[in-house]
């Protein structure tokens, strides 16, 4: 009973507070109440394509609307192919055909909320990734209509993190409060990247942990995440995110 009663302690330290705290914040902030009031434009945060012809990869991520805005966030990916004039976009979305192709710009505000740039490769880095990311989001299992479930998974962000775990070598995990990175596809316990410099398990995304050079150490409960960065020293706050260097 002891031993429980300190997992209790912990769980409501390390994860509930936060979470109330974001909530808090997030019912006090000035936002949209309807998707149609948001802004959905660009963030300005990518230069135009025509500007530099070098191939480029990016992912972004950025707080989602409604309640779910004060823990959770929404990914997607941006390519660019060397000399192309444009962005390729792809999100996963919970309506008509779940992986949507240039809806938005590729920078652009979800909901209002400026986007955070996760990672980006360039120039023959990004030439020698774009065939293996291209064959990661055409290999997503869930990518028909109905393959989408808002929580535990999958999700928008379940399809980001399976295609950052298929290609490893853009080196990076989704922010602690991308809801869904975690769920593993077709109850998968556990998986290794190919690279074996991360380990991932998990109960369909609802409690289990992360451990490598790219993830460090991280425990997810129903979908929060609380860890340390090894590669990047900082911690990981469940609802709030990353902070460090």
């Amino acid at each position: 009973m002891r031993l429980l009663k300190k997992l209790l302690i912990a769980i409501f330290v390390i994860y509930l507070i936060p979470t109330f705290a974001s909530a808090g914040w997030w019912v006090l902030k000035d936002r949209p109440q309807r998707w149609s009031e948001a802004n959905w434009g660009s963030a300005g945060i990518l230069p135009k394509p025509e500007e530099s012809k070098e191939a480029a990869i990016y992912i972004f991520s950025a707080k989602t609307g409604g309640l779910k805005g004060a823990v959770a966030s929404h990914a997607w990916i941006v390519t660019k192919a060397k000399g192309a004039q444009s962005y390729m976009r792809y999100d996963k979305v919970g309506w008509g055909s779940p992986i949507r192709r240039n809806h938005r710009p590729a920078d652009a505000f979800w909901y209002s909320n400026a986007p955070e740039l996760v990672t980006s490769v360039h120039g023959q880095e990004a030439e020698r990734l774009m065939p293996q990311v291209e064959a990661a989001i055409a290999a997503y299992p869930y990518a028909e209509p109905g393959g989408y479930t808002i929580w535990p998974g999958p999700n928008s962000n379940t399809f980001v993190a399976f295609v950052l775990r298929e290609v490893p070598a853009l080196g990076a995990v989704l922010p602690p409060h991308a809801v869904g990175r975690d769920y593993l596809p077709d109850g998968e316990f556990v998986h290794v990247d190919d690279d074996w410099r991360d380990i991932h398990l998990t109960i369909r995304g609802l409690i289990g942990l992360s451990a490598g050079w790219r993830s460090g150490f991280e425990v997810h409960v129903l979908g929060l995440v609380a860890g340390l960065d090894i590669a990047r020293p900082g911690i990981k706050i469940p609802a709030i995110g990353r902070i460090g260097v």
